[in-house]
C-alpha cells in the first residue's frame, strides 16, 4: 500500500536577515520501507531521530528534498495540493498534540464538519447524522459537538484528532506519538480505541512512537530510526525476542516494561550528534561500543537478514 524509496527531507539553517546559508539539517536520510495492506508498522527512536518529520513528509505536509513516496501504485511525490486534496481521503493523520492541532475557535462539530464540506462527501441533508455518529464511533456523546476545544480534557480531544481522521474512512493512517501526552489510564483507551477503529476500518498504520512497551502492543512489524536513518526493521516478536542492531539492543534494555530474555542494560553515552553535521560512515558509530574504524569508513546498507529482518550494521559478528 505505501512504499518508500530513498526518502530525505533536509531543512536550510537559518542564519538571521539578509545572510545565506549552505548547511541544512538533515532530518530524514534515504530511508526506504514498505508497508502492506493492513499492517500497523511501529516507528521508533530517541526524540530527534526524524519520526514525525518523515510521517509529516509522507503526508506530503513537507515537500521531500529526495526520495519517491508510492501510495497505493501512485507516484505522489511531486503532486501539488491540488492533487493530493484526492489522496488525503485515503491517508489521513492523528497528531501528537490535540490541543495544537484543533482551531480554538471551532466548535467541534465546525471542525468535523469543515473536510466533509470541502471534499463533499455528504449530502448537507444527511450532515448531522454523518457527525453524530463518527463522534459517537470514539466514544464520545452528540452533546460535546456544540464545544469548543480548550473544553475537553486531553484524551478527550485526542478522540476528537481521531474522528477527525476518521470522517473520511481512510485506508491509512499514520499516528503521530497519539498517547504520549496522555495519562497511562487514559493512554490504554486510546490505544484499545484505535485497536477498535484498525479493525473496523481495516486500517493501515504507521504508529510513531517512543514507547517500546506500545509499540510491542500495538505493531506487527518495527522499524529503529536514528539521526534520520533505518537501522533495523523486523517483525515484532523477532524485534522483542531478539534485536540484532546494537542500538535496538539498547533501546530496549533501557524500557523497564520490555522483559527481554538476556538482555543486560546498555547504557549509551552522548548524546546523538547534530543532523547538521552527522557522523562519517555509520551514524550510530559516535555512541556505539562495538565501532571499528571501518565503521566511519563505510556507510552500511541496509541488508536483508531473513525473510523478517534488515539490519544496518557492518559487524555481522555482534548480532
Amino acid at each position: 500500500m505505501l512504499e518508500v524509496k530513498n526518502l530525505s527531507k533536509e531543512f536550510f539553517v537559518e542564519r538571521g536577515f539578509f545572510k545565506s546559508s549552505s548547511m541544512t539539517v538533515k532530518a530524514v536520510n534515504n530511508v526506504s520501507f514498505s508497508i502492506k495492506k493492513n499492517q500497523v508498522v511501529g516507528l521508533v527512536g530517541e526524540s530527534g531521530s526524524g519520526k514525525s518529520t518523515l510521517g509529516k513528509t509522507i503526508m506530503k505536509l513537507l515537500n521531500p528534498t529526495e526520495g519517491k513516496i508510492i501510495f497505493n501504485n501512485i507516484d505522489i511525490t511531486n503532486y501539488n495540493n491540488q492533487k493530493m486534496k484526492i489522496i488525503r481521503k485515503q491517508l489521513q493523520m492523528i497528531f501528537q498534540d490535540p490541543l495544537a492541532s484543533l482551531n480554538p475557535r471551532k466548535t467541534i462539530f465546525d471542525t468535523l464538519s469543515e473536510p466533509i464540506n470541502v471534499h463533499s462527501l455528504v449530502n448537507k441533508n444527511l450532515l448531522n447524522e454523518y457527525i453524530n455518529n463518527i463522534i459517537q464511533e470514539v466514544g464520545l456523546n452528540v452533546e460535546s459537538l456544540s464545544k469548543y476545544p480548550h473544553e475537553f480534557s486531553g484524551g478527550q480531544r485526542q478522540r476528537i484528532g481521531i474522528a477527525r481522521a476518521l470522517v473520511f474512512k481512510p485506508q491509512f493512517i499514520i499516528a503521530d506519538e497519539p498517547v504520549s501526552a496522555l495519562d497511562v489510564s487514559i493512554q490504554a483507551q486510546i490505544l484499545n480505541l484505535l485497536e477498535k477503529i484498525r479493525d473496523e476500518y481495516d486500517l493501515t498504520m504507521i504508529f510513531i512512537s517512543h514507547d517500546l512497551s506500545v509499540i510491542e502492543y500495538f505493531s506487527d512489524i518495527v522499524i529503529v530510526l536514528y539521526l534520520g536513518k533505518i537501522m533495523e526493521i523486523s517483525l515484532k516478536r523477532n524485534f522483542f525476542k531478539k534485536p540484532l542492531h546494537p542500538y535496538s539492543k539498547a533501546l530496549l534494555s533501557a524500557i523497564p516494561k520490555v522483559k527481554s530474555k538476556n538482555m543486560k542494560k546498555i547504557v549509551l553515552e552522548g548524546d546523538i550528534p547534530s543532523p547538521i553535521n552527522p557522523p562519517s560512515g555509520c551514524v550510530f558509530r559516535t555512541r556505539c561500543k562495538f565501532a571499528i574504524k571501518k565503521c566511519s569508513e563505510v556507510t552500511p546498507e541496509l541488508k536483508q537478514i531473513d525473510s523478517d529482518t534488515k539490519v544496518a550494521c557492518i559487524r555481522e559478528d555482534v548480532w
